[in-house]
């Protein structure tokens, strides 16, 4: 699904025109849909050539595992963001509980939504690790559908396995042996720089999940054009840089260090003072979201939370359409002239 870059800001202006057109154009009338009371109105994608149209904002099951959710707090999030208009689901079976969560939160809704897990790595014991061996990732897929409480997984990506790994191929005959044997419609990789560029070369997968937001763009030059090209549905991981704003300090959770680094120097107007703050389509969060999403080439972004009123106040700072040409080329400009060449795809 090629377009240019000027195209995927005419769709999404598009999308903000027909939403404003149905009284839904202005942010109290989207802060009032958050709260519930009627579904949003996402624009949807085709994702890739595959036959499933997304939701340019999924959900990322990640947090809820690694958080150690509640049962009944996963149960009223995802049913009251299915109510709203989430149609993606993504999870992974290391993802702690996660999966179990989700498959007793919703299994019973399962024609409500796609679901995304990956595959290669397990929290289970005794088989705890990686394991990328053709039975380790048949194995993978396996639990994944007992946990998920399903018969079939709209599609399955390999978990950031190395370039190394792609190479021996035994990962990946596992996830072409799931997809032959109808326990995934649809096999792809997660992952970012090199071993993501030669994924979508080798011709093998029918998706591409990567790291896309202000603070991460090596994929916007080296990898994005290439899966538009080869027509693979995008998944952006991270598409808010990890919320690395909300940190005066370096942060304690090291997963959020090198983004909060990497914010420090790029220094954008709108991540710093009051607006990291602002909760509205012009704050730092705002402004990540509709960044990543206006990017040529993705199809989907993924945002975890635990917080069950999240991912519609999310959906809602969507609703808001594009940035401007200046801010979007002005967060290029900016990320061209500061990162550092080891500023590579975060996994």
């Amino acid at each position: 699904m090629a377009q240019s870059q000027s195209s995927r800001r005419d769709v999404l202006r598009g999308a903000a025109a027909l939403a404003a057109a149905g009284s839904m154009g202005s942010l109290s009338r989207a802060v009032a849909q958050a709260s519930g009371k009627e579904p949003q109105k996402l624009e949807r994608r085709r994702f890739g050539s595959t036959d499933m149209h997304v939701g340019v904002l999924g959900f990322g099951g990640a947090e809820i595992g690694f958080e150690k959710a509640e049962p009944a707090t996963v149960e009223r999030l995802l049913n009251a963001a299915l109510d709203a208009g989430l149609n993606l689901i993504d999870t992974a079976e290391c993802y702690l509980e996660s999966e179990v969560l989700i498959g007793n939160a919703i299994a019973q809704r399962r024609r409500d939504f796609y679901l995304f897990t990956k595959c290669g790595h397990t929290s289970e014991p005794p088989a705890q690790g990686p394991d990328w061996s053709k039975t380790g990732v048949l194995r993978s897929i396996e639990r994944s559908l007992k946990r998920l409480k399903t018969d079939v997984i709209d599609l399955v990506h390999l978990h950031s396995c190395s370039l190394e790994e792609l190479k021996k191929g035994e990962c990946i005959a596992g996830l072409e042996q799931a997809k032959k044997d109808g326990k995934a419609r649809y096999v792809g990789y997660s992952g970012d720089s090199a071993a993501a560029r030669w994924a979508i070369l080798s011709g093998h997968f029918d998706s591409l999940q990567t790291s896309i937001n202000i603070c991460d763009q090596e994929c916007l030059e080296l990898t994005l054009p290439l899966a538009r090209e080869r027509k693979l549905g995008v998944v952006a991981k991270r598409p808010i840089a990890n919320a690395a704003w909300r940190y005066d300090a370096q942060p304690d959770n090291g997963y959020h260090v090198e983004y909060w680094k990497r914010l420090a120097e790029l220094d954008y107007e709108f991540a710093r003072g009051e607006r990291r703050a602002d909760a509205g389509p012009d704050g730092a969060a705002g402004v990540a979201l509709r960044f990543t999403a206006m990017q040529a080439g993705v199809h989907v972004l993924i945002v975890g939370t635990t917080k069950p009123e999240r991912w519609a106040q999310n959906a809602a700072l969507l609703s808001a359409g594009p940035l401007s040409a200046e801010l979007e080329s002005s967060i290029r400009a900016r990320w061209k002239e500061r990162a550092k060449p080891e500023w590579i795809g975060q996994t």
